[in-house]
């Protein structure tokens, strides 16, 4: 049901169908309620707090994924390799508890979230994950010694307050219609200014920074060693993404020379092992995001496909020279 839900409206934000009359009138109102509580926070109505260290928000304007947290595994550790301390707070989307926990390499990613998971199994740094991301990012500084906060999926959390903040936009998708929720994939108006706009495939245009994807080689979910993508070539293969763009990891695979069989589930899927199986027999080729989610299930000839973020320098340095510049300025109080 929630699949059928969705593609029903990528076709509205994405395809050629209008979005119609109902989902016009729950757009405007939507968008009443989006300027409302963002003037609120603009005249002091609602606090917003601030930390004793920089905070760096990733997010974007539209619902669904467009490569946030691929970007923020990739920043976090190359401003940790200049010398910062970083910490990445989440909301751990997806997952069944609702407490704050810590996302650590061994965790279950039920309890923390498979976002959260997957950064901390690549990053080594701690993560932060609770409902309300003030509290996560506190932790991170209070209790992890982070002089660097980095939210992922924080641009509409208003409440935390920010010093750099980029937007994540798909190079293909773009913003589709261009309309609000729900007759479009807005979250919030189309001309929301924020400090860095990324560009996930496409072209960039002026002011946007071009991010890359490489597909590494595919590890297997169960014991053995990696093995290039090559080499899948033979014969066909089952590619899995729950994600929120799940055509990109198709047509990435594609691009690698594989004969791809796809099976596109909703994003932060909770699997089963009945999920995956699949006829005709042949290799299973999944994401990481999703892999964290099934290792457990004993599955044969099973791999993920690690996406490794391509930034540019210039791109890094500027992020860095903009937050050694916030470091420098007098630190803010704390809001009790």
């Amino acid at each position: 049901m929630k699949a059928a839900l969705e593609r029903w409206l990528l076709r509205r934000w994405y395809g050629d169908v209008a979005p119609g009359p109902v989902l016009d009138v729950l757009s405007r109102i939507y968008g009443a309620l989006v300027r409302r509580r963002q003037a609120a926070y603009a005249r002091g109505a609602r606090p917003v707090e601030r930390l004793p260290v920089p905070v760096l928000v990733i997010g974007n304007l539209v619902a669904g994924g467009a490569g946030k947290t691929p970007l923020a595994i990739g920043l976090a550790r190359a401003l940790a390799r200049r010398g910062w301390k970083p910490g990445i707070a989440s909301r751990g989307h997806g997952r069944r508890g609702t407490g704050p926990t810590w996302a650590q390499p061994d965790s279950d990613p039920a309890d923390c979230g498979d976002e959260p998971l997957l950064i901390a199994r690549q990053t080594g740094l701690p993560v932060a994950v609770d409902r309300d991301r003030v509290a996560a990012a506190r932790r991170l500084v209070e209790e992890a010694g982070c002089n660097l906060v980095i939210a992922d999926d924080g641009l509409q959390h208003l409440r935390l307050g920010r010093d750099v903040e980029i937007e994540v936009r798909d190079g293909e998708r773009r913003l589709g219609n261009g309309r609000l929720l729900p007759a479009g994939p807005l979250r919030e108006p189309a001309g929301r200014a924020v400090d860095f706009r990324v560009i996930n495939g496409g072209e960039a245009a002026d002011g946007e920074w071009r991010m890359d994807l490489r597909l590494g080689d595919a590890r297997p979910l169960g014991p053995g060693e990696p093995r290039p993508l090559g080499l899948f070539a033979s014969g066909p293969v089952h590619a899995i993404a729950g994600i929120g763009n799940p055509a990109r990891f198709f047509q990435a695979l594609r691009g690698a020379g594989l004969d791809v069989l796809e099976h596109a589930f909703p994003d932060h899927h909770a699997y089963r092992a009945g999920d995956l199986e699949f006829s005709p027999p042949a290799p299973r080729l999944m994401t990481e995001k999703d892999a964290v989610k099934c290792s457990g299930f004993g599955l044969r000839d099973t791999w993920a496909v690690p996406a490794v973020a391509e930034l540019p320098e210039d791109f890094v340095d500027a992020i860095n020279l903009r937050l050694a510049g916030v470091r420098q300025a007098p630190c803010p109080e704390a809001s009790p």
